[in-house]
């Protein structure tokens, strides 16, 4: 029995959401989102809340019925709040700058790295260090973050890279003569 597909999700003030058979569609102050839920569930809306039921208890059904319940929080909190992630990046000349749409990076390459900002994602870059990724969409702000910092992602001898804000990076011993 799955804890979190249980809950029913609340619909926030200032949110309208709508449910027509398996598609959710979501509206707040932020933007409007969609998703359609996988057949092995039934979303259902009663009373200012959704509820996410399985239609069997087979493996897959109970496996979709949190997912989707976690996929309907998601839309409700990205509408009314959005997300946000924070990268940092170490290392001596590494740095980052917003030019438009496109992201600079400069990460011990021969190159600059210039990456096109996606659809719906606002990145900001307080410092040369820091990069703010922002968005209403949870899966596409966390891609994003991890498109940029696979392009140099922190190494275990001396930490340079980028890495997420918080982020632990076991480090290593180097060689002992």
């Amino acid at each position: 029995m799955s804890r979190v597909g249980k809950k029913p999700v609340a619909v926030p003030a200032g949110v309208t959401a709508s449910v027509t058979g398996q598609h959710v569609k979501v509206k707040g102050a932020k933007g409007e989102l969609s998703f359609s839920a996988p057949d092995e569930v039934v979303v259902a809306m009663d009373n200012g809340q959704i509820t996410v039921t399985p239609k069997g208890q087979d493996k897959r059904s109970r496996a979709m019925w949190g997912m989707s319940r976690a996929q309907v929080a998601n839309l409700m909190v990205g509408v009314s709040n959005g997300f946000e992630k924070k990268l940092e990046i170490t290392g001596v000349g590494y740095k980052a700058a917003v030019q438009g749409k496109i992201l600079k990076l400069s990460l011990g390459y021969s190159h600059d790295i210039d990456y096109e900002i996606p659809a719906g994602i606002t990145i900001v870059t307080p410092k040369p260090t820091e990069i703010n990724i922002s968005g209403i969409d949870k899966q596409v702000v966390g891609q994003t973050a991890a498109e940029i910092r696979d392009y140099r992602g922190p190494e275990p001898y001396k930490g340079k890279g980028v890495r997420y804000a918080g982020e632990f990076i076991f480090r290593k011993e180097g060689k002992k003569k």
